[in-house]
């Protein structure tokens, strides 16, 4: 038995396994190549940055839409900071799906997303309707040079498809077949022994809800 962090970008868990579906992590393995997008600037240097990043901390790539290399029933604790959200309706149900499929049974989920009724207390508080769609990322720039277009292919979008509270995501994942959901403070946890694990990442905007394979 083993935990994954997935989409685990610049905060791998020590003594986890990694995994990330970035590009960076596929053109690692391919010589020369890292360089030249540089070079071009197809590749911005934060980018190319965090591809010898993952080279350095053994972060592994891993599409969970398409099935993560990893056996049945042989991960006690799966764990997303900031990925759900970046999912449509129907690809969370993949994304649950198969992680049902490697976690054991009563193997823990832990999920970290924007946090809807955070996000509106600031607006009611502030007003500001544009600091509100710019934390929800409804909409980013098209590119519109070649060079930004090619690097938006490279390197994805950052467009949020849904945006939850913690009714919202404890019900999607009831219906999913994940039982005792918990909506958690910062700090807090059901894992046992999390050790060194960051348990208030993104604590500024973060619901964190945790449900056990039924």
């Amino acid at each position: 038995m083993f935990r994954v962090n997935l989409g685990c970008g610049r905060t791998p868990a020590k003594g986890w396994r990694n995994f990330d579906n970035s590009y960076s992590v596929r053109l690692r393995s391919i010589p020369l190549l890292p360089g030249l997008l540089l070079n071009t600037g197809i590749l911005l240097r934060d980018q190319y940055d965090y591809l010898q990043f993952t080279r350095v901390h053994d972060i592994e790539y891993g599409d969970i839409l398409k099935g993560l290399p990893l056996a049945d029933s042989s991960v006690e604790v799966l764990y997303s900071s900031h990925v759900l959200e970046h999912l449509d309706r129907q690809e969370v149900e993949a994304y649950l799906r198969e992680a049902r499929r490697i976690l054991c049974p009563g193997g823990i989920l832990r999920l970290v997303v924007p946090d809807l009724a955070m996000i509106i207390n600031k607006y009611n508080e502030n007003h500001d309707a544009d600091a509100f769609v710019t934390e929800i990322y409804l909409s980013q720039l098209r590119p519109r040079t070649f060079t930004q277009r090619l690097r938006a292919t490279v390197v994805g979008s950052r467009i949020h498809q849904w945006v939850y509270d913690g009714a919202s995501l404890s019900a999607v994942l009831m219906k999913n077949g994940f039982i005792d959901p918990t909506v958690l403070k910062p700090g807090e946890t059901t894992i046992p022994d999390p050790g060194e694990f960051n348990l208030s990442e993104r604590a500024d905007v973060s619901l964190y809800v945790e449900a056990r394979k039924g």
